[in-house]
């Protein structure tokens, strides 16, 4: 009967101790933009508003011990946190601490420098944003670093491959642009235009080459290696520029969520790819009837007709209930693999 009532009594003081998602605000290091942190709070949730996001956050609460690691979340091109809330939310309520890197040139407040111009810089604001976090005097007596993970998810995705141990060039951008222009469109000029069949697209595909020709001839490898990084989970990446040999085995376990009817970063091109390259991936989900925005949880409210609503809405029949359960098996990916 005392065990029972102890077991009572602790049960209840954890349930307290979990009442609420905090999210906080940390600067930068090295003249990075913020790092938007979500962790388990003894505060309560509150209604927070941010852009048109409706949001229940503990808005600056008081942090508690959790599970003692942390999981960066790299967002995708033009992105923000709100856009991925909800897996943050599932994240933490494991136990896990959720750190959020602005990418420079990059996010919903500032999109000047899209693609492998970002590409080059993302793995290192992730880094530091690890660092950010473990100099925090509320956060560094809550967490042991060695063991971090990493989600990234479309240009994320793409952070998210290279700290698995990927090499990509510049160069290898443009010569998939080159032979995949019309195939692979969306991938290659991102959110500036659509082919659409007239006597347009011609022209739009020499003008989309002869820049891409003109900027991205640097046949440098790109890489980057942060030990204390242990596993990774890529959702929709961007992946036609990377040498796939050097995914065949990443240095650290990684996860792949596939969408099946991407059309912004065509699947065969790019998942695809890395899934048949990688024998070793643990596919995490594969959505046979999800687009490359399924992942935006909340989905930001796109203009009907937009080319974002395009390429990143839900295609007619898929059903985002089962988003959750895909929520669940990410964390049950980073509790397998970072977790004593």
């Amino acid at each position: 009967m005392k065990k029972y009532l102890f077991a009572c009594v602790f049960l209840l003081a954890f349930a307290h101790a979990q009442a609420g998602v905090g999210l906080t605000e940390l600067p930068g290091r090295e003249g990075d933009g913020p790092v938007s942190v979500f962790y388990p709070s003894s505060s309560e949730d509150q209604a927070l508003q941010r852009g048109p996001f409706a949001l229940q956050l503990a808005w600056q609460g008081a942090p508690v011990r959790g599970n003692g690691r942390l999981i960066v979340i790299s967002h995708g091109s033009g992105g923000n946190p709100w856009v991925h809330a909800d897996l943050a939310r599932t994240l933490v309520q494991a136990g896990f601490v959720v750190a959020f890197p602005q990418h420079r040139g990059d996010h919903s407040g500032q999109f000047t420098d899209p693609g492998p111009v970002s590409w080059k810089l993302r793995p290192a604001e992730v880094s530091r944003a690890i660092d950010a976090v473990g100099h925090n005097p509320q956060f560094a007596p809550l967490l042991a670093l060695d063991k971090t993970g990493v989600y990234g998810g479309s240009a994320g995705g793409h952070t998210a491959l290279t700290l698995a141990g990927g090499r990509w060039s510049p160069a290898a951008f443009r010569l998939h642009c080159d032979a995949h222009i019309a195939e692979d469109f969306s991938s290659c000029v991102g959110f500036i235009t659509r082919l659409r069949g007239n006597f347009l697209d011609g022209i739009k595909k020499s003008l989309a080459l002869g820049v891409i020709r003109q900027r991205f001839d640097d046949a440098t490898w790109q890489t980057h290696d942060d030990t204390r990084v242990r596993a990774v989970v890529a959702s929709v990446p961007f992946a036609a520029d990377f040498d796939m040999a050097s995914l065949a085995a990443p240095r650290v376990p990684l996860g792949l969520v596939v969408a099946q009817k991407d059309i912004n970063q065509v699947p065969r091109f790019h998942i695809g790819a890395v899934r048949a390259a990688c024998t070793s991936c643990e596919v995490i989900a594969d959505l046979p009837t999800a687009g490359h925005g399924a992942m935006l949880s909340p989905l930001p409210p796109f203009r009907p007709g937009s080319i974002e609503d395009e390429l990143l809405g839900d295609p007619p029949g898929f059903d985002r209930s089962q988003l959750p359960d895909v929520d669940r098996k990410i964390t049950a990916f980073f509790r397998k693999h970072l977790l004593p």
